[in-house]
């Protein structure tokens, strides 16, 4: 059966993207992107905890895929890195599943078009619903992740303090083997000349999810030492991780997983240096078709 005839798990996204990106005044992260839709349409832990072989996030793969057609399409501007704005034209649209399949049969056609003519279009990689799929946008981050995950333990901890430091924290200390409960750190993040915060940080290289007990312990830790807890991972962050972090009536946990954290040394310039990119629009070149 053809490409035509499958069908492609990213395509029931196109339509929630749109809508997400809407209500979020028109422009938004992917991560929030990826968080309204699982909120708005109260999808199932199973789907949002899926992984891909990889490691990552098979949901939020998807929902990058669904960007990257509305890109082409004309209907989000993702020029600048880690941000989605809508454009006049998405602004006005609202997708349904047939339309959404449209879109991508178009693009798909394209595609296919440009090869057969050799018109030396460059073709992105069709993605096949029977495998494991990389959205376009991740492979630069999983280089930085990889890159992550091969330090020793010492020396992420080390790159941790830098990045805190990067970003205003003051003080820093890393405690290395002395460290207890998980705590990896401490600093303060001045607020004003007058006002600082005691802030304690863990950093933990992994590949796959930072459970709900370990935000648990790690603030357990923290409780009467500080006045804020960051845990930083190369991973990602359970659903009721993310609901323990969020917790009322105790001691905030701010969690950075893999994705912010490459945007976090992206947005310093910290061991990353930016490249400039030209992309195809192919939405101009179809006025001359």
């Amino acid at each position: 059966m053809g490409k035509q005839g499958k069908q492609v798990e990213f395509v029931r996204w196109m339509g929630p993207v749109l809508d997400a990106v809407r209500a979020l005044g028109g422009k938004s992260t992917p991560r929030e992107c990826s968080e309204w839709i699982a909120n708005e349409l109260m999808l199932l832990q199973e789907v949002l905890e899926a992984k891909l072989k990889s490691g990552g996030d098979r949901f939020h793969n998807q929902v990058q895929w669904a960007r990257q057609y509305l890109s082409w399409e004309g209907l989000l501007d993702s020029t600048t890195r880690g941000v989605w704005t809508l454009t006049a034209k998405g602004a006005k649209m609202h997708l349904d599943e047939e339309a959404s399949r449209a879109i991508f049969l178009k693009w798909v056609s394209i595609f296919a078009d440009a090869r057969q003519k050799k018109t030396g279009v460059a073709s992105p990689k069709e993605p096949d619903p029977t495998e494991e799929i990389e959205a376009p946008a991740i492979a630069e981050e999983e280089d930085l992740i990889d890159l992550l995950l091969s330090l020793p333990p010492d020396g992420f901890e080390r790159l941790c303090k830098r990045l805190l430091h990067e970003y205003g924290l003051e003080k820093l200390v890393v405690l290395g083997k002395s460290h207890d409960g998980g705590i990896d750190g401490r600093g303060i993040l001045r607020l004003n000349p007058f006002v600082g915060l005691k802030v304690m940080f863990q950093c933990k290289r992994i590949r796959g999810s930072v459970s709900r007990a370990q935000v648990g312990d790690f603030r357990n830790a923290t409780m009467g030492r500080a006045d804020k807890g960051i845990f930083l991972t190369t991973g990602t962050f359970s659903a009721e991780a993310q609901k323990e972090a969020d917790r009322e009536g105790v001691l905030p946990i701010e969690l950075i997983d893999g994705e912010r954290l490459v945007e976090l040394f992206q947005a310093k310039q910290l061991g990353v240096r930016q490249k400039q990119v030209f992309e195809i629009d192919q939405a101009f070149f179809d006025q001359f078709r």
